[in-house]
């Protein structure tokens, strides 16, 4: 059984004398401030299971405030739990009672990963409504950038990805053996394989080597495609579930092996749109910017106002130029705030003499590119005294992802799959903005 909040608090022992402990206490009122939101997080919680039976489980109220706790202090789930479990301040801030028995490391990752992108980025609309009724942020002036959040994956070569198709798929025929699946188990030349392609000094000595773990992953792919086909056949749901498994891994494994070898034996220049970077997240885009490292996850567009608030994210599939993202961006600003900015500055990226017309066209005063890029300071802004106020405006965006990078974990996202990596980015935004606005309300 689940509930929102709970309907009478528990005996809870106060905030102690702490500027963290001070800081929490007002997140705790800024999330009172918003109790609409938490119908949404109960729709996620109760998604294919009844709210009205069983034993009764974290409310509502609890899971997100124990979201924030978590992103607030990078913890993983066993030390959310420790210290949910030890802290009077997080008990307090989670609406634990003194006498309540904290919730296990398997209960909090259960409940947290339940919560859906579109709920967390609700709630942070809720926030954003509530600085503007204060007077903390109205969105007149915003500022935009793009930045990349990593997944956690290892750096992609053609041997590691041969190499963790024919690992994942031996583990999973293993399972498969209890139900007649035959196969070779080619784990450890695949390793071994893999091992001196990484050590060989000249390409020409890894082509043999390359050439045997194509084809020891052709084996192993055709024993999985086998197995998964008498697995389907079966009625057993853990069978159909083990077959599912194996199809999926097997469509990825197929791919790995035709870019290794349009790679490698080819010679080819393989798009990076066309290329598999991870076995395990496939979602995975490949992000060059200029002549910085590469770098591997998702690239995300930002908007900030004069608070410092995020007033809005968006998770990119692929890797689109900047310039075509400026008028998108205004134009769901204008869906949260039922308005345009009157100002607006962007990183260089997004300067183009079309983002210059089409903003200006659509109302906004003043449009500031850090670099020129032939545009004069009469066209973007009203005065060179504006212009240079807006740019040193844009770049305070940098220390917004600095911080959020460094504070919340948005450098690179832990969770598994796109949409939990999508969670897991507006889970990291809505918990620095409780902090940016508790800490403004704290300081008036």
């Amino acid at each position: 059984m689940r509930t929102i909040m709970r309907q009478q608090l528990p005996l809870m022992q106060p905030f102690i004398d702490h500027e963290h402990a001070r800081e929490l206490a007002e997140i705790s009122v800024v999330l009172d401030g918003i109790p609409e939101t938490l119908r949404v997080v109960e729709r996620d919680l109760t998604a294919g299971r009844s709210a009205k039976h069983g034993r009764p489980g974290m409310s509502a109220e609890q899971v997100l405030r124990a979201l924030v706790v978590k992103q607030l202090n990078g913890f993983s789930y066993e030390e959310l739990a420790f210290h949910l479990a030890d802290s009077t301040c997080y008990r307090a801030f989670c609406r634990l009672g003194a006498l309540e028995e904290p919730p296990s490391r398997s209960t909090l990752q259960e409940n947290i990963k339940r919560l859906q992108a579109e709920t967390l980025a609700a709630i942070n609309g809720a926030l954003l409504r509530q600085a503007k009724a204060e007077g903390i942020e109205d969105g007149r002036v915003v500022r935009g950038d793009c930045t990349t959040v990593e997944t956690h994956i290892h750096p992609p070569t053609d041997s590691a990805l041969l190499s963790d198709t024919v690992r994942v798929l031996v583990r999973l025929l293993k399972r498969a053996r209890a139900y007649g699946a035959e196969f070779t188990n080619h784990r450890r030349r695949a390793k071994r394989r893999w091992h001196e392609i990484q050590n060989a000094r000249r390409m020409e000595e890894r082509f043999p080597l390359y050439r045997d773990l194509l084809r020891v992953t052709e084996e192993t792919l055709g024993d999985a495609e086998n197995a998964g086909r008498q697995l389907q056949q079966r009625e057993d749901k853990q069978a159909q579930q083990l077959s599912q498994q194996l199809r999926h891994h097997v469509s990825l494994g197929w791919q790995v092996v035709d870019q290794t070898r349009r790679r490698v034996l080819d010679g080819e220049s393989v798009p990076a749109a066309e290329k598999l970077v991870s076995i395990f997240e496939p979602h995975t885009d490949i992000i060059v910017k200029g002549r910085r490292e590469t770098e591997y996850g998702h690239k995300i567009c930002l908007t900030t106002g004069r608070s410092s608030l995020v007033l809005d994210c968006v998770v990119l599939d692929g890797n689109p130029a900047d310039q075509t993202l400026a008028v998108g961006m205004l134009e769901r600003h204008r869906l949260t705030y039922h308005e345009l900015p009157d100002q607006v500055a962007f990183d260089g990226g997004f300067a183009t003499r079309g983002n210059l017309q089409a903003l200006k066209k659509m109302g906004i005063q003043d449009v500031v590119f850090h670099k020129r890029a032939g545009l004069s300071i009469s066209e973007m802004a009203r005065s060179s005294w504006m212009y240079k106020r807006l740019r040193d405006f844009r770049a305070g965006i940098e220390g917004c992802i600095s911080f959020l990078k460094r504070c919340f974990g948005l450098a690179r996202c832990l969770w598994r799959g796109f949409a939990s990596f999508k969670a897991y980015v507006w889970s990291s935004i809505l918990t620095a903005n409780l902090l940016t606005l508790a800490r403004h309300r704290l300081a008036t």
